[in-house]
């Protein structure tokens, strides 16, 4: 059964909004920021090698697509959904090979086990600590079992909201989570932690905050 989003329709619209603002600077800053990050490559390439030989990946909260694009070029089966359409336009003109669809996190409109994996780089920053189990639920619903989640986010306890954006008026929360603390929402969603990992930021290459990536899977008897 699919979740019922919990977050206002003004929220969910104030984000999509917000990132619809920024897409081409986002594109400029972003689509190739991972060249200058060798741990982000490493797992992904952990992932990568985890899923490649199995059926479908999504990269939930695509953005521009360059996540699923690396995973693509290591013979990934990989699609993108993003709550942004014009996140998802940017995306499929940068890399039309792969498909990129619209969505939102909290009621995909996919049937239940339809991925054997996802990656979900930062795209829990703008919920809030109430409704992220929520949206984690959603995400285990559409995996296989035993398939793998890779969530990345910012290590802290703050949130920050933003009316400006690269110059564009937008109107966003960011919210950081603890490592132990997404491990708790994580198994309370019903998942089973596998690895987790930390590392400082890649000065000039990032936002300055410490990152952390946990490998989560949906349990093989689920």
């Amino acid at each position: 059964m699919r979740n019922t989003p919990n977050l206002s329709t003004k929220q969910i619209a104030d984000v999509s909004y917000s990132y619809d603002q920024v897409a081409d600077e986002y594109v400029a800053r972003i689509f190739d920021e991972l060249k200058d990050k060798p741990f982000d490559r490493d797992l992904l390439d952990q992932f990568a090698a985890r899923i490649k030989d199995s059926g479908k990946v999504c990269d939930m909260g695509c953005g521009p697509g360059h996540v699923a694009r690396y995973l693509h070029e290591r013979g990934v089966n990989v699609c993108g959904v993003d709550l942004s359409r014009e996140m998802i336009n940017r995306a499929r003109q940068l890399t039309p090979a792969i498909e990129f669809a619209p969505g939102n996190m909290f009621a995909l409109d996919i049937e239940d086990c339809a991925w054997d994996g996802i990656v979900a780089f930062y795209s829990i920053i703008n919920i809030p600590r109430s409704d992220v189990v929520d949206a984690l639920r959603e995400l285990k619903r559409v995996l296989e079992p035993d398939g793998t989640l890779l969530v990345a986010f910012h290590i802290g306890d703050e949130t920050k909201h933003l009316d400006e954006w690269w110059g564009k008026n937008v109107s966003v929360d960011f919210y950081f989570f603890q490592t132990d603390e997404m491990i708790g929402y994580l198994r309370e969603a019903g998942f089973e932690i596998e690895q987790s990992l930390e590392r400082d930021h890649y000065p000039g290459a990032e936002y300055e905050s410490r990152r952390a990536y946990i490998f989560a899977k949906r349990p093989s008897a689920d």
